[in-house]
């Protein structure tokens, strides 16, 4: 996809319009020049639209950007497919490119990572495969100095079944819709911080609950700040029976000896993986949303204030 093509589908006007307009503001010609001395060039584009284009151009360059950085990531580990080279050359959106990326990510050394340098990565396929194993029996069967047991084994491959589960392109994109959907934010006031003078600002946040696609901006913006200076604690969560399910849907594959093990893993990776993951997105996304709210309403504000009489009502001439 062109950098044309991918400000097209957000801007409704004629290609060579945008090609214009990118190509102006490539030469470092600002936005109201451009809108009020090369309406010729632009198709009358105003300067909102004009703004738009500017952004998703920015937009677009740190895409292909980051993809370049994932790719040669990837490939210099040696796990670079075809499957996956097309996968990401294909996709415009960051974080679809991060989910790509996660299974490849340099991290801190994890439960699943343990159990592989345990040697039970085999045991978690089996499990993950939903047969009819007899996994309890075959989990003796990896048994060494560091897996004493069979349910050492058996929660080794768990871990790194959640692993799979979180590293799950499907699973993320779902739970992120049902964030979207059905998120609420929550807060808690810090007992200590209670009866301090500057906590009483933040007194109506200190038990609030509300849908989060409901939060206004102003309010949003209020509880981060009493959450940033420590008055009170927030969470954006959703129904968890809900997302199991969501998650249930996509990973199990019937009743099988198999199934309790995945399901322990399906719920561990939701509440130790996904969940803090998903909603953090969700609150930034929140978050980049009221930012721009807000800036637009102080430009409007401002553009008010300029635009008014300096003196008031004054008679000038009798």
């Amino acid at each position: 996809m062109t950098n044309l093509q991918f400000i097209a589908k957000s801007v409704q006007t004629a290609a060579i319009n945008i090609q214009n307009t990118v190509q102006l503001l490539q030469e470092d010609c600002t936005i109201p020049f451009i809108s009020r001395y090369r309406k010729d060039k632009t198709g009358n584009l105003d300067e909102v639209q004009i703004e738009q284009i500017a952004k998703l151009q920015k937009e677009y360059e740190i895409i292909v950007k980051r993809k370049e950085a994932i790719l040669k990531s990837i490939e210099e580990q040696n796990a670079l497919t075809p499957e996956l080279d097309k996968k990401i050359q294909e996709s415009f959106d960051l974080q679809e490119l991060e989910d790509f990326y996660l299974p490849f990510k340099k991290k801190k050394k994890t439960k699943a990572d343990v159990a592989r340098e345990n040697g039970l990565e085999p045991l978690a396929k089996i499990i993950m495969a939903q047969k009819n194993d007899d996994v309890d029996f075959l989990a003796t069967k990896y048994l060494n100095d560091n897996i004493i047991n069979e349910e050492s084994a058996l929660q080794g491959a768990r871990d790194i079944i959640a692993e799979w589960i979180n590293e799950n392109i499907y699973v993320r994109k779902q739970l992120r819709r049902l964030f979207q959907r059905k998120a609420t934010i929550t807060t808690k006031v810090v007992k200590d911080k209670k009866e301090e003078s500057e906590a009483q600002k933040f007194s109506q946040y200190f038990d609030w609950s509300e849908p989060l696609t409901k939060t206004p901006s102003h309010r949003l913006l209020a509880m981060l700040r009493a959450e940033n200076e420590g008055f009170i604690k927030l969470k954006v969560e959703v129904d968890i029976d809900e997302a199991y399910d969501i998650i249930d849907e996509l990973i199990l594959k019937g009743q099988s000896p198999a199934t309790p093990h995945v399901q322990l893993a399906i719920e561990d990776s939701y509440k130790r993986l996904l969940n803090p993951a998903v909603s953090n997105e969700a609150l930034q996304e929140a978050k980049a949303k009221a930012d721009a709210n807000s800036i637009q309403v102080f430009a409007n504000n401002l553009g008010q204030l300029l635009l008014a009489p300096p003196l008031g009502e004054k008679r000038i001439l009798a």
